[in-house]
């Protein structure tokens, strides 16, 4: 089998294994949260629901079944695609989440492109404008990263809506809606890449293919966006797989803040409604995400770095 196929098989067998285990322990997990899922089926401790309630829940549900035996059944669902039903909002699971997942994708797509962007600018930035740009920018990424995505949020809403009101507070249709809640995101994710960026870009342009680019007469802005910036891309590349599924775990507090609908909002609610099959649905959705975003930055990086593509001849 030539490497490129048994590359990618590899691949793709790392996808089935990371979700059988993002499946595997949110079952598990969930199972030793304290209190009954019967009860919790039937609307909690409020509900005071009688035993033969309580009995019937559990027959229904499988819930009387041996752990091993839920387990199983839950796998063989799985398999068949089929999520369950979900306990909360009397519907099934994987209608629930198609409901809220293009929000919830818009917004990580933006929030993405939005970091890179900022990311690009703020390196090329500092690494061409001397040391005082050098130094203002290796700052402003340091800061950028560490910010939580909760005070970044608050912080913008008091400056761009409350101070000058040019965007609302919260999540509304439209594109001025998604604005805050991207920029929320992008910020902490664009310190990461940028300084990934920042040290591949200069050790990028102070390599030999760009002296030579140079003697052949080709403008500085040419060899900057031709050669360095590509080069300086590859690690960041490689990044965004990772950068996906974190601006996804991300979006539940941002979505939460600005009130906009989306995944990490219903994951919020269903934890707090012990909701167990819209929480493990969600959970599955979001490690599939995470797999495939971190499959195609592979497939990327591969087709971008001839060093990689060689390794894998």
């Amino acid at each position: 089998m030539p490497g490129y196929r048994r590359w990618l098989l590899l691949r793709a067998g790392g996808v089935v294994f990371v979700l059988w285990a993002a499946a595997t322990i949110t079952f598990f997990a969930l199972r030793l949260i304290p209190g009954d899922p019967a009860e919790a089926i039937l609307g909690g401790p409020g509900s005071q629901a009688g035993p033969e309630a309580l009995a019937e829940v559990r027959r229904e549900y499988g819930l009387d079944q041996p752990l091993a035996v839920q387990y199983l059944t839950y796998l063989g669902r799985l398999v068949r695609g089929d999520l369950g039903q979900s306990y909360s909002l009397h519907e099934p699971v994987a209608s629930a989440i198609g409901e809220q997942l293009g929000a919830t994708l818009t917004l990580a797509l933006c929030s993405l492109v939005l970091a890179w962007a900022l990311a690009c600018a703020l390196a090329a930035w500092s690494v061409r404008g001397g040391r005082i740009a050098w130094a203002i920018g290796s700052g402003l990424e340091l800061v950028a990263a560490a910010v939580p995505h909760f005070w970044l949020a608050t912080v913008l809403i008091l400056f761009f809506s409350l101070t000058l009101g040019i965007l609302p507070p919260v999540s509304v249709p439209g594109p001025l809606g998604i604005v805050l809640p991207a920029l929320t995101m992008a910020i902490p994710l664009a310190g990461f890449l940028g300084q990934v960026m920042r040290e591949s870009l200069l050790t990028a342009m102070e390599s030999p293919f760009v002296t030579t680019a140079r003697a052949r007469g080709e403008s500085e802005v040419r060899i900057f966006w031709r050669h360095t910036l590509r080069h300086a891309a590859i690690p960041a590349v490689g990044l965004s797989g990772w950068a996906f599924g974190s601006l996804i775990s991300g979006a539940v507090v941002v979505e939460s803040v600005f009130a906009r609908q989306g995944l990490g909002r219903s994951l919020l609610s269903a934890v707090q409604l012990r909701d167990v099959t819209l929480v493990t649905g969600i959970v599955l959705v979001v490690a599939l995400a995470y797999t495939v975003m971190t499959l195609v930055t592979d497939v990327a990086d591969r087709a971008i770095d001839p060093r990689v593509r060689a390794v894998t001849q």
